[in-house]
């Protein structure tokens, strides 16, 4: 019996504004299924033609899967965001590629036909579990020297990667890094990020005075995230030149020119395109095509140029032929090794154009539905560009890209 793929297309996608992990952050006392839920629930109130009953998959990924990570997350989300106990779930890891993956994974079930609408997303919440957390690594990795020690720290990676490629210096790590801070900026005075994030109501306990001796009490007190917290828009070269560099002494990756420890959730709608059009869905993009690739461990951070190479080689198309690209922003010599290998600008408008993870933060698993949702909205403002990436690196030493055509494309460019 012969099959024809079908077209898989992006409907929406939506996230939570991204928060610092720890005590100090807005999510501290917020539960990571709860952000799962609440994206979810978003999706279904901003496009309230989609039967709930018709969603035939939710893929959920997350890196640390214990506590309000584990438990199937995809299963257990779905029910909690109102979704039909007819509609299975299940949940995905491929660390900081985990949402991209939760993505591609029920994209190939949609093309051949085992689905027609999915949910797929990420979260993690590095304040309530850090990365690596209840990890047992193999001891035979270091002991057999399969991979050297420093593949287990993704910063000492960034610090390898710069060791490769001393041209890609640290000086031109911070400039990247304060642009895409800019950029950031931009974008959201522009309305450009908002529109995509769901207000999440959070409470904070605050120390209060008591007026005993008996010592501070705690308070309990609500409030609304609304925007990304990590965010540090007035960041300067001259600021970035004096952090320390905590991977490695006198070293070259720093808090600024890298994504911080982050708490957030992403959730998108795939369909089949057929089926979109009959439900009256939105077509944000349409999927071309993906991959992922393996890379050394010890720089993991250059993942994103084989994964790239394998996508565009699948496509059919050349590097010439993308016109955006959403590069995440682990570190700010990942990016850099990625274009350098393409002989694309550091600067290069058609990159990150709305800033990255530098900026708005990177809660590993969830970052991936970010690229594609700020991916389609500049596919909705510029229907001279036709294609677009989606890539980033992964660790223990792997990247993963997807492109994706915009369905705006009205013939007048590349």
């Amino acid at each position: 019996m012969s099959r024809t793929a079908r077209e898989v297309v992006f409907v929406d996608g939506v996230r939570t504004p991204f928060g610092k992990a720890g005590p100090k952050g807005i999510y501290h006392e917020t539960r990571a299924d709860d952000l799962v839920i609440k994206s979810i629930r978003e999706l279904l109130r901003r496009n309230p033609g989609l039967d709930p009953a018709k969603v035939d998959e939710v893929a959920v990924a997350a890196t640390t899967q214990i506590g309000d990570q584990g438990l199937t997350l995809g299963r257990t989300a779905g029910i909690l965001a109102g979704l039909p106990t007819t509609v299975p779930g299940f949940s995905i890891d491929r660390m900081c590629a985990g949402a991209m993956t939760a993505v591609t994974t029920t994209a190939g079930g949609i093309a051949f036909g085992a689905y027609d609408v999915v949910v797929a997303g990420g979260v993690e919440h590095m304040g309530r579990h850090p990365m690596g957390e209840g990890v047992d690594p193999n001891p035979r990795f270091v002991s057999e020297k399969l991979v050297d020690e420093s593949a287990m720290f993704m910063g000492m990676t960034a610090e390898n990667l710069h060791d490769r490629f001393p041209h890609l210096t640290k000086e031109r790590a911070d400039a990247y890094a304060v642009r895409s801070q800019e950029k950031a900026a931009k974008a959201y005075a522009n309305g450009r990020i908002q529109q995509d994030l769901v207000p999440i109501a959070v409470r904070r306990t605050t120390a209060v005075d008591s007026g005993s001796a008996a010592g501070p009490v705690g308070e309990i007190g609500w409030g609304l995230a609304t925007a990304d917290e990590p965010m540090r828009p007035d960041t300067t070269l001259e600021q970035l030149a004096g952090l320390k560099t905590p991977f490695r002494p006198h070293g070259r990756v720093t808090a600024g020119n890298a994504a911080g420890l982050n708490d957030g959730a992403t959730a998108a709608l795939l369909a089949a395109e057929d089926v979109a059009r009959e439900l009256d869905l939105p077509v944000k993009m349409r999927l071309v095509s993906y991959a992922f690739a393996g890379v050394e461990p010890e720089v993991m951070g250059i993942g994103p140029i084989p994964a790239t190479e394998k996508a565009l080689a699948k496509a059919g198309l050349g590097i010439g032929d993308i016109g955006l690209f959403e590069v995440n922003e682990a570190f700010a010599v990942q990016v850099l090794s990625l274009l350098d290998h393409y002989g694309i600008a550091d600067d290069d408008p058609r990159v990150n154009q709305y800033g990255g993870a530098i900026a708005f933060g990177h809660p590993l698993a969830s970052s991936g539905v970010r690229l594609m949702n700020q991916l389609a909205r500049q596919f909705e403002e510029q229907p001279h560009v036709r294609y677009g990436i989606t890539t980033m690196c992964v660790g223990f030493g792997m990247g993963g890209t997807v492109i994706w055509e915009n369905p705006n494309f009205d013939g007048s460019g590349k």
